[in-house]
């Protein structure tokens, strides 16, 4: 009775293993098509993960280009502000100039 019955699960349990590998329209059975859905998902993701980067590149070309912009901005301002901070200066040494000309003349 018991060999019987481990017969018969055994000769069920192989049915249902060559019932799992039967092969689809194409011919392929169950591990190659779980690869090929394998490959599909990766190549997704893949090509996914190559948008991102390439968003993510773009948009430190823009911040880098704002940052050079921002800069060379920021260097004309220096220089207009040194530009005029050196009149300033000179203003102020004429003025010591005249004043010490005038102080001078008083004697």
């Amino acid at each position: 009775m018991k060999a019987t019955m481990t017969n018969t699960l055994l000769a069920s349990a192989m049915l249902l293993a060559l019932a799992g590998c039967a092969r689809d329209d194409e011919g392929k059975g169950p591990a190659e098509r779980v690869g090929k859905a394998l490959d599909q998902a990766t190549a997704g993701v893949t090509n996914s993960v190559k948008d991102e980067i390439a968003r993510a590149d773009d948009a430190v070309e823009n911040a880098r280009n704002k940052v050079g912009n921002a800069t060379q901005e920021a260097s004309r301002g220096l220089e207009r502000a040194t530009e005029k901070m050196g009149q300033s200066v000179e203003r102020a040494g004429q003025v010591i100039q005249e004043n010490a000309g005038k102080d001078k003349g008083d004697d």
